[in-house]
C-alpha cells in the first residue's frame, strides 16, 4: 500500500507525496497508515556500454565496447505512520520533520527525533486551559 504504483526506479528526483491509506482489521477497526515517499539516488551495478554502430555488417576493425557513465537513478523510499487516530496533519508534519533530518544530515539522530515525537503528550480536547 505504500506505492500504489508499483516500485519503479526513475531517471529524475520527483517530489515527496503524502496520503493516508485506512486499513479495517478482522475486528472492524481502522488503522491509518500515513505514507510518506521520497526518491533516493541509487548506485548502478550494470556497467553500460556504446552500441555498436552497423550491427550484423562485416567491420574491418573490432572496437572494444567502452564503458559509459550510468545514468543517475531514483529509487523511492517510504516513511510510514501507522495509528487508530485520524489525524493526517499531525501526521504529515511528523513524517516531514524526519525526513528534513535525514535527508540535510544533521547532527540529530532519527532514533532521538522519532522518540521525541512518540513521548509527547497530547492534551485531551477541552482539557484544563
Amino acid at each position: 500500500f505504500c506505492q500504489p504504483s508499483g516500485w519503479q526506479l526513475f531517471t529524475e528526483r520527483n517530489p515527496p507525496t503524502f496520503f493516508v491509506a485506512v486499513l479495517t482489521d478482522i475486528n472492524s477497526e481502522r488503522h491509518y497508515c500515513a505514507c510518506f515517499t521520497f526518491w533516493e539516488a541509487v548506485e548502478s551495478t550494470q556497467p553500460q556500454s556504446h552500441p555498436r554502430n552497423g550491427e550484423g555488417e562485416e567491420e574491418d576493425e573490432e572496437e572494444p565496447s567502452s564503458p559509459v557513465q550510468a545514468a543517475q537513478l531514483f529509487a523511492p523510499k517510504s516513511l510510514v505512520l501507522v495509528s487508530r487516530l485520524d489525524h493526517a496533519e499531525v501526521f504529515r508534519n511528523s513524517l516531514g520533520l524526519i525526513y528534513t533530518i535525514y535527508v540535510d544530515g544533521l547532527s540529530v539522530s532519527l532514533e532521538n527525533v522519532i522518540g521525541n515525537l512518540l513521548t509527547c503528550t497530547i492534551p485531551i480536547t477541552g482539557g484544563a486551559q
